[in-house]
């Protein structure tokens, strides 16, 4: 699943990584620039801050571990996970191993704010434009439907050991966070993985966890994170 705060300070962490499909990552320095044009692209669907859209039917990439969103992007290219949509924009031509490490470290430093502080417009520093810049970058998942407690019990006991405490994944791992995704996202890929479109444990590619929970279970494990970043 997808889909986180802090980022790698040096990029040879992604250089030495072996990535799905026995695809060596190149030493490459990280252009910001170059990552935030490339960025230009993946806006027209996902948001100009990597926030998603239109519901979920585009996931949050912004805050994603660089390691996890540069893997989705090779499977993309190589044609080992289906998405059409993705088929116009990743391909060896288009999307070239440096173009897509620029693109993940770049949105995996982009911090998503969930609220803003209270405001005092007559504090001689306020500050109208950057509270305004701060807005476009505010993002909340709906609360989604499900029993909540039920939810945190099976969240943190079934898939808080990977993908953390409280759903905000695991940078050092690689593991996408859960919370601060579109629940709808989060079911499509649910069902991606039950027919093995998609793998959900990269180094153990037969595993059928999410074979072996019942919708209730995920609707209220899903209601669960829906409120983490309240």
């Amino acid at each position: 699943m997808i889909g986180y705060r802090s980022f790698y300070p040096l990029f040879s962490l992604l250089a030495a990584l072996t990535l799905s499909g026995g695809i060596q990552a190149a030493p490459h320095d990280y252009d910001p620039d170059n990552g935030e044009e490339i960025n230009e692209v993946c806006a027209g669907c996902h948001g100009e801050f990597g926030q998603g859209g239109k519901e979920g039917e585009y996931p949050r990439l912004a805050g994603m571990p660089a390691e996890f969103i540069s893997r989705q992007l090779l499977l993309f290219r190589d044609r080992k996970r289906p998405n059409l949509a993705m088929v116009e924009y990743v391909d060896h031509r288009q999307m070239p191993d440096p173009d897509i490490w620029d693109v993940s470290i770049y949105l995996s430093k982009v911090q998503l704010k969930t609220k803003l502080p209270p405001a005092d417009e007559t504090d001689p520093d306020f500050d109208a434009y950057q509270r305004l810049l701060d807005s476009k970058q505010l993002m909340q998942i709906p609360r989604a439907t499900g029993d909540i407690e039920a939810g945190r019990r099976m969240y943190r006991k079934e898939c808080g050991s990977c993908h953390g405490k409280e759903g905000w994944g695991n940078q050092e791992d690689a593991t996408p966070m859960l919370a601060g995704q579109y629940t709808n996202y989060l079911w499509r890929q649910v069902k991606k993985y039950r027919e093995g479109i998609r793998i959900h444990d990269p180094e153990d590619p037969e595993d059928t966890l999410l074979t072996e929970f019942e919708d209730s279970e995920l609707r209220d494990i899903f209601a669960y994170l829906s409120i983490v970043d309240d």
